[in-house]
């Protein structure tokens, strides 16, 4: 059986990434309207045992599963490594004394328990004892309530960890973060923290001249030469990138004109738009870098499959690119006056364009981070592709962009 998943971050007070919420479906099984996503979750656990490992999609952080009640009490999948995976507990369980045993079970083997969405009804008290997680929606708890202020700090004296769920603002990361929640559950990340603007620092001058000249359809190889040849730090990265076994695994580089032959113009272009985004990134949270990188490996893995030759690599550049609003903390439209992108890029990135090939490539990647099953299915069928196709790319993509990560 092949698993449909999707991940979405879980991140801690310094916006790094502690763990993924992980979003499974079998495919067909769940087209039917009487399956709730919940339970067709756990049948798809408890049947398959997964055929791709959970530590491969979560690169061995913490994994958060939903479970309905029947997995729960009756098909349990012990084989999951409790180091690993947290038991998350819906809202929709029946608090049954069958249910409150099996929790204590699966407690004692070692799991940590999650209740999702808790709404601090006193129905959830008899499984208080074997609960490690609270997940809260924000907009559902009111912070200036005293006893709802008193429920969270008892919670935290229980060692019961806090997890916000929905954040979508910077404002909210921050408020509930000085409540004492630990981890934070949402889309603030993708949006600006605050208006403001931010200058691209003169070490970027060579980084922004090497871009401008990659986005040409014909690529000027002795411009690109003379700026790294200004530029010793851009030389060393274009070595240490190309070296990385990733990339190169026969062939040792050890000059500047070998690395851009080697490279050629396609993926020399790639390699300048990596190296732009890495400079803009600076003290961004590195989930922001590989979130970028997984979107254009898999925006170039997609246009390859829809048979679109490239060059420049527009579906590359869009997806590295479609998240630089967030790393400089302005909107996209500010972003790309700063940036010599094409209009089709500025226009898919503004979301002026909704239906061309790019676009789609675009809609596509945030189908995939916000688990959008009926999106991806209607984009499978519109290429005439199988859906386990498009997540196997999805998981190439994601794979890529942590190896990448190291060599930026």
């Amino acid at each position: 059986m092949f698993a449909y998943v999707a991940r979405q971050a879980i991140y801690d007070t310094k916006k790094n990434v502690f763990g993924y919420e992980l979003l499974f479906r079998d495919g067909v099984k769940n087209c039917f309207p009487d399956i709730s996503p919940d339970e067709a979750t756990s049948n798809m656990l408890a049947a398959s045992h997964l055929s791709i490992g959970v530590e491969s999609i979560t690169f061995n952080k913490a994994a958060f599963i939903n479970f309905h009640t029947d997995t729960i009490i009756y098909r349990f999948p012990s084989t999951l490594d409790p180091k690993n995976v947290v038991i998350e507990i819906v809202e929709t369980v029946d608090v049954s004394p069958e249910l409150v045993k099996a929790c204590e079970q699966i407690h004692e083997m070692g799991y940590k328990i999650a209740l999702d969405d808790y709404d601090f009804s006193a129905h959830w008290q008899p499984l208080m004892p074997f609960i490690s997680y609270i997940k809260l929606e924000v907009e559902a708890v009111d912070l200036t309530n005293p006893s709802v202020v008193d429920q969270i700090d008892a919670f935290k004296k229980q060692g019961i960890t806090l997890v916000a769920e929905r954040v979508e603002t910077h404002e909210e990361f921050e408020r509930f973060k000085e409540a004492g929640f630990h981890y934070f559950q949402g889309y603030f990340l993708s949006k600006p923290e605050v208006v403001k603007h931010k200058n691209i620092d003169i070490s970027m001058t060579s980084v922004v001249e090497l871009l401008r000249i990659s986005v040409a359809t014909t690529l000027d190889v002795q411009k690109v030469t003379e700026v790294f040849e200004k530029d010793v730090g851009l030389t060393f990265k274009l070595m240490r990138f190309i070296n990385n076994p990733s990339v190169n695994k026969r062939n040792k580089i050890e000059s500047l004109s070998h690395a851009l032959k080697f490279l050629g113009h396609v993926e020399l272009k790639k390699f300048i738009a990596l190296l732009t985004l890495a400079n803009l990134k600076g003290n961004k949270p590195e989930d922001l870098l590989v979130s970028s990188l997984t979107r254009a490996q898999f925006c170039k893995l997609v246009s390859s499959k829809m048979g679109i030759a490239e060059d420049p690599p527009n579906s590359f550049i869009l997806g590295l690119f479609s998240r630089t609003d967030a790393l400089l903390d302005m909107p996209i439209e500010q972003v790309l006056e700063k940036l010599p992108f094409t209009e089709v890029i500025k226009n898919v990135l503004c979301k002026k364009e909704q239906e061309d090939e790019l676009a789609q490539q675009y809609q596509l990647c945030v189908a995939f981070e916000t688990a959008d099953w009926a999106k991806i299915e209607a984009f499978a069928e519109r290429i005439n592709s199988p859906m386990e196709d498009l997540f196997q790319m999805y998981y190439q993509a994601t794979t890529w962009a942590n190896e990448m990560k190291s060599s930026l």
